[in-house]
């Protein structure tokens, strides 16, 4: 008898290849929105500024210091002012541009797709993000990962954020399950591996870079395709 019922999957940096997909989009916005005339002279500059400020920005989102409509608005005059480059001087139709681009993306991390057909037809498959639902939901059909899930659990829709329990709880309760018949995998040591734990529910971290991390998760993987010995 296998030990879970349903696995729990994040998604951006864990299926969907965020780095690439962003940087792509990055790349194409540099140009159409012609940004070497405003300042920032190439694309790997503007890239560089997104990444300083990025990150920053949703550690405040996660900890709710901010809403997702203070991010968006934001976060490209804090990238101008990171390339060196007059904030007030951001094309207007930048962010939505970027959310459009980068969520119609579709680059997957190595693996992902072999490694839901292995699990598709031995458990259910639910994500839970952060992330925000209209680009999630972009995200998922355009990489064509739509069919492999059941559940798309939010912090728009719950209500909380990872790392909090309620997150993890909410899916549990739709489900009818008890958190040890779940299994959580994410790359977020704070968000999907912490958040796991506060909802006693076994982990499993996607360390592809061997980042390495404080806690002791359940198990810890290099690439998807080791789901295949743990699963």
């Amino acid at each position: 008898m296998k030990k879970y019922q349903h696995i729990f999957f994040d998604l951006d940096h864990t299926l969907w290849d965020y780095d690439r997909n962003v940087q792509e989009s990055l790349t194409e916005l540099h140009e159409v929105h012609k940004l070497t005339e405003l300042g920032i002279i190439d694309a790997s500059a503007f890239i560089k500024a997104f990444y300083n400020v990025n990150f920053k920005l949703w550690a405040l989102y996660d900890s709710g210091q901010i809403d997702r409509d203070s991010l968006r608005a934001t976060r490209f005059k804090l990238v101008f002012e990171n390339a060196g480059v007059d904030p007030l001087s951001v094309p207007e139709p930048l962010e939505p541009d970027f959310m459009h681009r980068t969520s119609s993306k579709n680059h997957l991390l190595p693996y992902t797709l072999e490694i839901l057909e292995y699990l598709k037809p031995k458990y259910p498959m639910h994500i839970i993000t952060n992330g925000f639902n209209e680009s999630q939901a972009k995200k998922l059909n355009a990489s064509g990962l739509t069919p492999y899930f059941d559940l798309i659990i939010t912090s728009e829709t719950t209500g909380h954020k990872k790392p909090d329990a309620r997150i993890f709880q909410y899916a549990l309760d739709n489900l009818g399950i008890n958190n040890h018949d779940a299994i959580m995998i994410g790359d977020n040591p704070n968000s999907d591996i912490r958040g796991a734990i506060n909802a006693k529910i076994d982990q499993v971290y996607f360390d592809p870079h061997s980042k390495g991390i404080e806690l002791k998760p359940t198990h810890t993987i290099k690439h998807l395709k080791e789901l295949e010995g743990l699963l």
